[in-house]
């Protein structure tokens, strides 16, 4: 069993930056590659940003790239999204996951490739 748990959202400006964490407890953290997803008021979820076991690999949706960054801490068992530059369009709850394969090479964009999720948390940005 996994628990994870993100915080850092709320409101921000347009133009601004603000950094989500995700804290996870119960398997082996630094075993699994884990991503971020969003999802906006009447949309699906979507992918974000994924990062590899290991963080020497990330991956990244063509709508944040350049200004959003994904990395980790496996001592603190905790990932982030460090984001910039954020847009109107990037208000949506996030959800960290964790993929649902230990050692994988592969950084996945489908939902169905991760087993654990966070709660969200909303992030706002005001134009």
């Amino acid at each position: 069993q996994v628990h994870l748990v993100e915080s850092g959202g709320g409101l921000v400006q347009a133009g601004g930056s603000q950094r989500l964490s995700c804290a996870a407890s119960g398997r082996t953290f630094s075993s699994y590659n884990m991503g971020w997803f969003r999802q906006a008021p009447g949309k699906e979820r979507e992918f974000v940003a994924a990062i590899s076991w290991s963080g020497g690999s990330t991956r990244y949706a063509d709508s944040v790239k350049g200004r959003f960054t994904i990395s980790r801490d496996n001592a603190k068992n905790t990932v982030y999204l460090q984001m910039n530059s954020l847009k109107p369009e990037d208000t949506a709850v996030y959800y960290c996951a964790a993929d649902r394969h230990s050692g994988s090479y592969a950084l996945n964009s489908q939902m169905d490739e991760y087993d654990y999720w966070g709660q969200g948390t909303q992030v706002t940005v005001s134009s």
